[in-house]
């Protein structure tokens, strides 16, 4: 199965009982978003601008636990910011299992490692020497960090455990240059496919999240399918990169891009998915084939944006995850006052201009597996395709360079450091285009970059002749 089967039953007995119920509305994941502080600054999402005032406020544990029994979603994604920065995550992930949710914790990766050496040490035991053994000679902890581990963990707090109702959810657009680019630092990449590594030798379930730009290449996105399918990653969600306001203010105020340059309309976004269809029989990848059809071009769906609901430090999040009209402080009270007829693509016709070019996961995905615009045969590919075995690790993917940046001295900083080392010879090509050089693949373009504190470094001691 694609999914495990106590998973799969949880969902499909949540929907059935508010079908029968004839429930209107309800949730099927909570996207909750205990901060909105990140240690990144990912071209293309706007929530450090959107909430910038609020950025060192955070939701309570107890708002967070109460937030999910309040919409009683089955499954919760902890979003963020960097939901790995929150205090108290071990707390709210160990609360979330207890209330006997799906749990989803998105990660840029970078505190991953960290979170699973506190959970080695709190089990510790001389009979773990043999997995200690193997994490160190693939490098992935250090002799330092083996022997704080020996020592136990003994705060009382909770740590992050194996379990199959909980993922780590890791954000990956590509390989180590397209994502390293996308997400404005070096060595992101290579420190996400460290965590993976060490996840799946303790015993986690992992995910990947990708989403897809205007210039990401979708062969690309393939091997990284291919790659990540070889280490037996447990499946991978993918969305378009949609040009939400947020998003748009932040491409032209922080970076000077025009943002048509960079996020898919929604013809591109078909044009981009035109083997979604076979990518999920290749792989793993989550979500219904409905949505699949949906993101080929194949058929229409309405949106469904309330069975994905968003709840952070300013409330309920109304009407989407992109699209702020509003924050309401009951879940209820915002399914009850939003105009949900307002919004989405409706017989190719946008209700409201900002959802015009939007067929992302939040608001449509839940559609496949809801029954809007119910097509003869819907259900029966949903079970099948849910139900039938999980594709096999992809044996091409040990063959994908997928170490094509930093790690090969061909990074996006790349020609900034030999600028700095060479007393400035060459050090104008790095900049010259808003930031971006060409791709080390040869592709082309590439995603822009902000004004990372790395960056500003580098420049500074290209002023000052270093």
């Amino acid at each position: 199965m694609r999914f495990p089967l106590a998973l799969t039953v949880k969902i499909a007995r949540h929907i059935v009982k508010h079908k029968l119920r004839r429930t209107p509305r309800f949730a099927l994941v909570l996207q909750l978003e205990p901060l909105h502080t990140c240690n990144l600054t990912c071209t293309g999402c706007g929530r450090i601008r959107e909430y910038s005032t609020s950025l060192k406020d955070m939701m309570s544990l107890e708002d967070c636990l109460g937030s999910a029994q309040e919409c009683d979603a089955p499954m919760v994604s902890i979003c963020g910011g960097e939901p790995l920065i929150y205090p108290k995550i071990e707390e709210l992930t160990a609360g979330l299992l207890a209330q006997r949710r799906i749990v989803y914790i998105c990660t840029n990766g970078v505190f991953m490692r960290k979170k699973m050496r506190d959970y080695l040490a709190a089990i510790y035991t001389p009979s773990q020497e043999a997995t200690l053994s193997r994490l160190l000679s693939e490098k992935l902890i250090t002799d330092k960090e083996a022997e704080t581990i020996r020592q136990g963990k003994s705060e009382g707090r909770p740590v992050i455990r194996p379990t199959k109702w909980m993922y780590w959810n890791v954000h990956v657009d590509g390989l180590e240059y397209t994502h390293d680019l996308i997400v404005e630092r070096e060595g992101v990449f290579k420190e996400c496919v460290e965590a993976i590594k060490m996840a799946k030798i303790l015993g986690y379930q992992v995910a990947t999240n990708t989403t897809v730009y205007r210039e990401t290449d979708v062969k690309e996105i393939e091997q990284m399918f291919q790659f990540f399918s070889s280490m037996n990653v447990d499946g991978h969600t993918i969305s378009p990169g949609y040009d939400y306001d947020a998003a748009k203010k932040d491409m032209v105020k922080r970076l000077g891009r025009k943002p048509e340059d960079f996020f898919l309309t929604r013809a591109m976004t078909r044009e981009k998915f035109a083997r979604i269809q076979e990518w999920g029989e290749k792989f793993t990848i989550f979500g219904t084939p409905v949505y699949q059809e949906f993101l080929a071009g194949k058929r229409d769906l309405t949106c469904t944006a309330w069975a994905i609901p968003t709840r952070n430090i300013r409330g309920w999040k109304a009407p989407c995850y992109l699209i702020t009209d509003g924050h309401y402080p009951r879940y209820q009270e915002m399914l009850d006052q939003v105009n949900w007829n307002k919004y989405g693509v409706v017989d190719g016709v946008a209700r409201d201009s900002r959802c015009e070019n939007c067929m992302v996961h939040c608001g449509y995905d839940p559609s496949g597996a809801l029954g809007t615009n119910y097509k003869a045969g819907d259900n029966w590919k949903n079970f099948r395709y849910n139900f039938w075995p999980r594709p096999a690790p992809s044996v091409e993917g040990a063959k994908v360079v997928a170490f094509n940046g930093a790690s090969v001295g061909k990074g996006h900083l790349a020609e900034a450091k030999a600028a700095v080392n060479n007393g400035l010879k060459g050090a104008k090509s790095a900049f010259q285009n808003n930031g971006h050089d060409e791709p080390a693949n040869g592709n082309g373009g590439g995603c822009g970059s902000g004004d990372t504190s790395q960056r500003d470094d580098l420049l500074a001691k290209i002023r000052n002749g270093k």
